[in-house]
């Protein structure tokens, strides 16, 4: 609960302690908060929220969330967009950023108990759904049949490079990639992502299942419409929603779509809920 007190506007010191690079102009950002009681109370967010990260003097912008406990690292995995993004990127260890959240509703991971869990994501989409990758992992036994399928445009652009691979080797888990170009070292699948539903050797969990799509439009659209072809209800499809979170809040109005906040009544939505919204594929 928020104090009367507190300046709910006003960012977390955190301190940068590594950098490493992931793909082209995307690199995760390790830190923590300066007061480890802080530290400690944001640890606690669910998948699928997003924070505010404060650049001094130049601005803020919201980024995704993708670790997850029993990790005990935090997080951020940023592309270079534009000027704060570009200023973390410039951040050498031990400088600091300002941090506030957790924000949104995030995914309600609990309600999915007991159903088969399809992960879908295209490039960096795979930012927002890894925290419910590592969460679904880490309570196994609590979900059915596990499915990740990913793909990037060329080999140097999938995400997570480890991950996948332990993905790929963990008993129960299907995990499937594709890029649209291969190169001369690849020789796994070719082509968009929604291809590798089509595989001769894939059974995509349908009757009991939650889908979770996150990535650029295009491939959204496409995906969606395959989804909804196999069988899949828009209320059993999940995405995020992104708009510029200016406050964080529900306050200044800028992530407005219809009657909804993204940053309250999302990032999350059902894909059932985005039609209603009128975003619609």
């Amino acid at each position: 609960m928020i104090r009367a007190s507190e300046n709910i506007y006003e960012p977390k010191i955190a301190v940068l302690d590594r950098v490493t690079d992931e793909i082209p102009e995307v690199k995760t950002f390790y830190w923590h908060f300066e007061d480890p009681l802080e530290q400690e109370k944001f640890r606690k967010f669910r998948p699928g929220q997003f924070a505010q990260v404060s650049l001094f003097g130049i601005g803020e912008f919201p980024a995704s969330l993708p670790p997850r406990p029993p990790e005990k690292e935090t997080f951020f995995t940023i592309r270079r967009v534009g000027s704060c993004t570009g200023a973390l990127h410039e951040l050498k260890p031990g400088q600091r950023f300002g941090v506030r959240g957790p924000y949104g509703n995030g995914f309600p991971m609990e309600s999915y108990e007991g159903r088969d869990l399809v992960f879908v994501a295209g490039g960096i989409g795979l930012i927002p759904l890894r925290s419910c990758i590592i969460y679904a992992i880490a309570h196994r036994k609590k979900y059915g049949r596990i499915q990740i399928f990913y793909g990037a445009r060329r080999p140097g652009e999938l995400m997570y490079i480890e991950d996948l691979r332990r993905w790929e080797a963990a008993a129960g888990i299907e995990c499937y990639l594709t890029v649209d170009q291969a190169d001369a070292d690849w020789k796994g699948h070719v082509g968009v992502v929604g291809s590798l539903f089509k595989r001769p050797d894939v059974d995509v969990a349908v009757a009991n299942a939650t889908a979770f799509v996150c990535g650029p439009p295009v491939m959204f659209r496409f995906v969606i419409k395959d989804l909804l072809e196999m069988g899949f209800h828009p209320r059993d499809i999940v995405s995020t929603l992104e708009r510029y979170m200016k406050c964080g809040v529900g306050k200044c109005g800028h992530c407005c779509i219809g009657v909804a906040y993204v940053c309250v009544d999302g990032p999350v939505f059902t894909y059932e809920q985005i039609r209603k919204l009128g975003e619609d594929i």
